[in-house]
């Protein structure tokens, strides 16, 4: 076996017991970056400079015998994630020059464990898409078919993962931006609770559903990172003070008895057969570990994805009007006034997708219009809390398909943004709700693509949904992608 491929905690084991040192690894995955990386397109910004500094720090800490369960561990990063001296683009050409002077939290969280970073990794622009085609400097492919998308917006990190170009990597997620590329990808994805990670250095899309979270190998290292990443932030004024805990703790402890509920309505018409037969074949594995299949309804849920994206596009309109070419990003040459520089900038820096987005949230919060669109949405916000209450005083957990299908042709449903939101059907309530899931491989339709399977907890139950997660990676062989 590639020794790019391996886990978190395998390669913990190795460079511990000196078998490799941590610049070893890291020219390992370089190698590999540079043979593959031309084809799947992951990364925006290489940090080979960084990386081996970095892993110079991380053996230090190794041969004192000092090290953190990610000490030495290469791993790469979102690109709307702050980092200090390394330029941060959300692959928008609005902020394709933007060096940030400072550190995101979980920037400095994984510093202080002395992980190796690899680079910044490509995404749609400013994290809205579904497809990682909108990214205006690397439009990353899926590693199990390179005519196909990895998903989005964490396309990128989803696809360096799975294709081995890192150890894991980290994403952020609004309405399944981690859950469904790692579902594409055949890789694990975890969306924290809201307000579990903190957000600052995250740039924003919406605010009320931003939140960033581990892509990897297995349930097992996501936990370990979100050990890193988790706990309160004086800087995030929505940051939780809940206590944090080992979020692996949980792993190993059995399933037996445990209620999974099965609502009816995330297998309905939409959903294609071979996800719905791969993800009901997974319930039945649950079921002979013990667990106790229950079906309930979540009636809302057809109108999840108008709700959310009236949410989102309000937010995000709020959040870009900041980039106007004056203070900070893209600035026009044009303009013989200070509106028309304005208009320039704007128009010339952002992309398709990130306009269509903002002129949705400007007319849904504009007069007339609020209380009929926006007020509706977030009445309706409520009333898909309290389904998931209502669930969650009967059931542990829930079991979903990620996605509806499995990741589709990059030609495809790139040029309908209905049809590409309505793709988002499966995950989206997770974050309207705040509530944790995590997104794990349960089987391949026909031409080997991989299908996604999400367990949402209650707030704040990351450590059971990758205990319910790990459970089932156990009882399943994933197939890698041959690149």
């Amino acid at each position: 076996m590639d020794i790019t491929s391996k886990s978190i905690k395998d390669l913990r084991s190795m460079l511990d017991s000196k078998e490799i040192s941590a610049k070893e690894l890291t020219s390992e995955y370089f190698d590999r970056i540079k043979k593959y990386d031309g084809k799947i397109k992951s990364y925006i910004t290489v940090t080979e400079e960084k990386a081996f500094a970095d892993a110079e720090k991380a053996q230090e800490k190794i041969n004192a015998g000092d090290a953190d369960l990610l000490c030495g561990i290469p791993m790469a990063i979102k690109d709307n994630i702050c980092t200090e001296g390394v330029k941060t683009t959300c692959a928008s050409k609005m902020l394709e020059d933007f060096v940030p002077p400072y550190n995101a939290t979980v920037m400095n969280k994984l510093e202080e464990k002395n992980i190796v970073m690899l680079g910044k990794l490509s995404m749609d622009e400013f994290a809205m898409g579904g497809s990682t085609q909108t990214s205006a400097f690397a439009k990353t492919k899926n590693p199990y078919d390179i005519e196909r998308v990895p998903g989005g917006s964490s396309g990128g990190s989803a696809a360096a993962v799975s294709a081995s170009l890192c150890t894991a990597a980290l994403g952020s997620d609004t309405g399944g931006s981690i859950r469904q590329p790692s579902a594409f990808c055949g890789v694990t994805g975890l969306k924290p609770t809201y307000s579990r990670v903190s957000r600052y250095g995250l740039v924003a899309f919406a605010s009320s559903l931003d939140q960033i979270g581990p892509v990897a190998k297995n349930a097992y290292d996501c936990g370990i990172i979100l050990n890193a990443i988790a706990g309160y932030d004086p800087h995030d004024g929505t940051a939780s003070k809940s206590a944090t805990m080992d979020y692996t703790s949980e792993i190993g402890k059995g399933i037996k008895g445990m209620k999974i509920a099965i609502p009816r309505e995330f297998y309905a018409e939409g959903i294609d057969e071979d996800v719905r037969k791969a993800v009901m074949d997974s319930a039945k594995i649950y079921e002979s570990m013990g667990a106790e299949l229950v079906d309930c309804s979540m009636p809302s849920l057809k109108y999840a994805v108008s709700a959310y994206y009236l949410i989102s596009s309000a937010e995000a309109a709020s959040n870009l009007s900041r980039y106007d070419g004056i203070k900070y990003g893209h600035r026009s040459t044009k303009g013989d006034n200070f509106n028309e520089l304005i208009c320039n900038s704007r128009s010339e820096g952002f992309g398709e997708e990130v306009k269509r987005r903002i002129l949705l949230g400007n007319y849904a919060l504009s007069s007339g219009y609020y209380d009929a669109y926006y007020g509706k949405a977030m009445a309706l916000r409520q009333k898909i809390r309290a389904e998931y209450a209502d669930i969650f005083e009967k059931c542990d957990v829930i079991l979903t398909p990620t996605t509806p299908t499995v990741a589709y042709k990059a030609d495809e449903s790139i040029s309908d943004p209905v049809k590409m939101y309505q793709a988002d059907i499966c995950t989206v309530t997770v974050n309207i709700a705040s509530l944790p899931a995590i997104s794990t491989t349960c089987g391949y339709d026909a031409k080997g693509m991989p299908i996604g399977m999400s367990i949402v907890g209650k707030q704040f139950d990351e450590s059971v949904i990758i205990k319910v997660a790990d459970a089932f990676e156990k009882q399943f062989n994933p197939v890698q992608p041959v690149l």
